[in-house]
Order: C-alpha cells, then sequence, then structure tokens
C-alpha cells in the first residue's frame, strides 16, 4: 500500500481512507514503517520544502516544522512518533510525499538499469501488494499477494 501510494500507483484518497481506518496502534505502526522506508530510499534534507507542497499540508503544521529542522533521519522519527490524531494524518501525508520523492530519485540514480527491489515493480501488477495489519505487530503489515 505504501509504495503504491508513493509511486502513484494509488491516489493518496485511497491511502487515507486506509490509514484513518486503522486503529490508533496500526497507525503508529505504518507511520513508523513509512519512516522507515524514507530512510531506506535515502531522503534528504533539501526534499522537505517539495514534500510539503505535494502533501498539502501547511509549513507551519508540526510535521512541516519538524521536515524543516534538517537532521533528516532524526525529524522522520519524530513525525511518525507524533502522538495527536490529528497530526498523525497530516504526517502520513507528509511521509508518503517523502518516500515518493527519495524513491524516485532512488530508482532514476540507482535502478534505472534494473533492480533487485520487488516494490520496483508494482506498475507491472505482478506483485501488487495487499495492505493487511496486524493489532498485536507480530504479521507482516504488508504483504505480497500471492505469498
Amino acid at each position: 500500500m505504501l509504495n503504491e501510494l508513493a509511486q502513484g500507483l494509488r491516489p493518496l484518497s485511497e491511502g487515507l481512507d486506509w490509514f484513518e481506518g486503522l486503529a490508533d496502534d496500526e497507525q503508529s505502526l505504518a507511520l513508523r514503517e513509512l519512516a522507515q522506508f524514507c530512510v531506506q530510499a535515502r531522503a534528504v534534507s533539501d526534499d522537505g520544502p517539495e514534500a510539503i507542497r505535494r502533501s498539502g499540508i501547511r509549513p507551519t503544521h508540526t510535521p512541516a516544522v519538524l521536515i524543516m529542522r534538517g537532521g533528516i533521519g532524526h525529524q522522520l522519527g519524530k513525525i511518525a512518533g507524533l502522538e495527536p490524531v490529528h497530526e498523525r494524518t497530516k504526517a502520513f501525508r507528509l511521509l508518503v510525499a517523502v518516500l515518493s520523492i527519495a524513491d524516485a530519485r532512488r530508482r532514476a540514480r540507482y535502478c534505472a538499469n534494473g533492480c533487485g527491489h520487488q516494490w520496483h515493480r508494482l506498475a507491472s501488477g505482478g506483485e501488487r501488494g495487499t495492505a493487511t495489519a496486524s493489532r498485536d505487530g507480530r504479521e507482516s503489515m504488508y504483504r505480497l499477494s500471492g505469498e
């Protein structure tokens, strides 16, 4: 779900419906996973302004203020850890935008001639993921169809 949102394969409105339908602990887990995906995609501090623009949140909203402080890895963790429910949806929107920017750059620079990242083959439809959230955190949140 998260990679499909970041790659524009699913509309953000679908992702928001999914996210807002999760229990509090599942939302926290999703945000932590999303922040980790951003780190793995090599997000940089310079991604902040464009991510804010794409996310549609105001520059004065807490997640936007945090991402502009620098130290991207640390700030992504803070954004993922925001507790108030109204901040979580903003954090989700922003982190999806950060992942979109960072992953697009990574695909263009390092994966343009092919790679082993299964999430870069989602557009082919052969490995479309299904989002499942576990209440106890033991199951994988994002499983591939057919597994």
